[in-house]
C-alpha cells in the first residue's frame, strides 16, 4: 500500500477541492440562475401561425426584460383529439391549446389537469372562431349555405371527427344551423330536417384528413369543391394569395378553445414560468395578436371589431346552444353523427 507522505497532502486537498467545484457545477441550478428556459407547449394545428409568429416572441421580450433569462418554446401541433392522445400516452407536453373543452375533460380524468383551469380569465378560453365555408375561387357550385353543400355533384373536404376537435366543431355548425333556420321558420327546431340535411352532405366527403390544418392542404392541393373549416382558415389562406372565396352561412357556431397547464409534467422549479405564460395569454397584447391572426379574442370585443376582415354572421350561436359538450358530444357527436349518419 501507497503510503501518504506530509508533501502529497496539499496536492490531494487541491485535487478534492477541484473535483468537489466540477460537480457542483454540473449540478442543476434553481430557475432563477440557469439561463435559457424552454416551454413545452401541445396545440391543435390551426395555432401554430398565432403562437410562433406573434405570441412567443412577444412573451419571450416581455421575460427577458423582466427577469434576464431567455426563453424558448417546443410545440407540437395536431388534430386535438391526437395532441390529447399524445399527453396522455406521456408526450412532455407542459401546456396545451386544445379545440374542445371535451379533450380537457379526458386529460382531468386522468389527472394530468389537476388545477382549476376555468379559473383562468374568460374561464379558460383563450381565443375563439366561427365556422364557415371555402370554395373555389367564383364560387362555381353555387354554394351559399351550408345546406348547399347537400346538392348533387358537390365533393366537400371535410377532417375526421375521431382526430380532429374542428370535425366536431363542423358537425355541431352545420346541424345547429339547420337547427337555427328551422326555428326563426316555424314554432321549434326541425330534429327531422337537421338530420336528413348532414346525412346527405356526409354522402359528398370525400377526403376526411386528420386535422383541420391537413384538411387545408388537401384542399390546397386541388381536391374538392368545398371544405367546411374555420374562419380565420380562410382568411389566411386569402393572405397567401389562394384562388378562394369564403362563404359565411347565415347560421353558424363559434368554436371557444381551452389552454391548460398539463400540471403533472410541470416541476415545482418550472412552474413560475409556466404561469406567466399562462397569464400572457389573456393579457391585451396577446389577444390582439390573436385578432391580427383572425381568431376572435376571448376578453375584448373593441379588438375583434378593429379587424375589418371578419365576416357577418346573421345566427351566430355557441356550444351553449346544444347545453354545453357534456351534451353535445353524447347527443349530436355520437348519437346523431355516428349511429344514424356516418355508420349509415
Amino acid at each position: 500500500m501507497r503510503k501518504t507522505t506530509p508533501q502529497s497532502v496539499p496536492f490531494l486537498a487541491t485535487a478534492s477541492l477541484t473535483l468537489a467545484l466540477l460537480t457542483i457545477s454540473c449540478l442543476p441550478k434553481p430557475i432563477g440562475e440557469s439561463g435559457d428556459l424552454t416551454i413545452t407547449l401541445y396545440g391543435f394545428s390551426i395555432m401554430k401561425e398565432s403562437l410562433e409568429k406573434a405570441i412567443y416572441p412577444g412573451f419571450t421580450a416581455k421575460w427577458r426584460q423582466q427577469h434576464g433569462q431567455v426563453v424558448e418554446f417546443q410545440s407540437s401541433f395536431a388534430g386535438s383529439e391526437t395532441v390529447t392522445n399524445q399527453i396522455l400516452q406521456g408526450a412532455p407536453a407542459e401546456i396545451a391549446i386544445l379545440s374542445i373543452e371535451r379533450d380537457v375533460q379526458r386529460l382531468q380524468k386522468d389527472r394530468f389537469v389537476t388545477a382549476d383551469w376555468q379559473s383562468l380569465p374568460a374561464r379558460g378560453i383563450v381565443n375563439k372562431t366561427p365556422f364557415v365555408i371555402i370554395v373555389r375561387k367564383g364560387n362555381p357550385k353555387g354554394i351559399r349555405d351550408f345546406s348547399d353543400l347537400a346538392k348533387p355533384g358537390i365533393r366537400l373536404i371535410h377532417p375526421d371527427p375521431v382526430s380532429s376537435g374542428g370535425a366536431q366543431w363542423s358537425i355541431l355548425a352545420i346541424y345547429g344551423s339547420e337547427l337555427m333556420k328551422s326555428e326563426t321558420e316555424s314554432e321549434g327546431q326541425d330534429k327531422s330536417r337537421a338530420l336528413q340535411t348532414l346525412r346527405a352532405i356526409w354522402r359528398h366527403v370525400i377526403s376526411t384528413p386528420g386535422s383541420a390544418r391537413e384538411a387545408r392542404t388537401t384542399f390546397e392541393l386541388g381536391n374538392g369543391d368545398a371544405l367546411v373549416t374555420y374562419e380565420l382558415e380562410g382568411l389566411l389562406m386569402k393572405e397567401a394569395n389562394a384562388a378562394i372565396e369564403i362563404v359565411v352561412p347565415r347560421s353558424t357556431i363559434f368554436s371557444d378553445h381551452p389552454a391548460v397547464v398539463i400540471d403533472k409534467n410541470v416541476s415545482t422549479a418550472k412552474r413560475p414560468v409556466i404561469d406567466a405564460f399562462m397569464q400572457y395569454l389573456w393579457s391585451d397584447e396577446a389577444q390582439e395578436a390573436f385578432v391580427k391572426f383572425h381568431f376572435y379574442s376571448a376578453t375584448n370585443d373593441a379588438f375583434n371589431q378593429a379587424n375589418p376582415a371578419f365576416g357577418r354572421i346573421e345566427m351566430p350561436f355557441t356550444i351553449e346552444y346544444f347545453d354545453g359538450w357534456d351534451k353535445a358530444y353524447p347527443d349530436v357527436i355520437e348519437k346523431i353523427f355516428r349511429d344514424q349518419v356516418q355508420r349509415r
